[in-house]
């Protein structure tokens, strides 16, 4: 299998992003490639083209992906009660390599505290 591909959306702290690049994974921030007024659309046909997962803690992208009749890209929506740049780049690093196997397959994952969900895409 291919190595896991990651684009943060411009919530995701430029510290999680570094950590994340230092632990050897392939993650790049919105704010690299497109303008910081791009729409979501336009972040997730980012994502679809370059085949990355979407890291966000926006809501938004699930109804988008839901609403379109999407497969792709994958999704990765952190909902967790803390959001500071050390919190959520600990539970990625925690989640990442369990969660890899599904996000090829096409999902959207929702992660809170304690617990996440997949949903299989397209979204119904």
């Amino acid at each position: 299998m291919a190595a896991m591909r990651l684009l943060a959306n411009m919530n995701i702290s430029p510290e999680t992003v570094n950590v994340l690049q230092e632990k050897g994974l392939d993650i790049i921030r919105v704010s690299q490639i497109l303008p910081a007024t791009s729409s979501d659309a336009e972040i997730l046909e980012l994502a679809r083209r370059q085949n990355r997962v979407l890291v966000t803690q926006d809501l938004d992208f699930s109804a988008l992906l839901a609403l379109g009749g999407f497969d792709s890209p994958s999704l990765i929506t952190v909902r967790m009660t803390v959001s500071d740049p050390e919190a959520v780049t600990e539970k990625l690093l925690k989640l990442l390599p369990e969660i890899q196997d599904v996000l090829s397959k096409g999902c959207a994952i929702s992660v809170d505290d304690y617990s996440f969900r997949i949903r299989w895409l397209p979204i119904r």
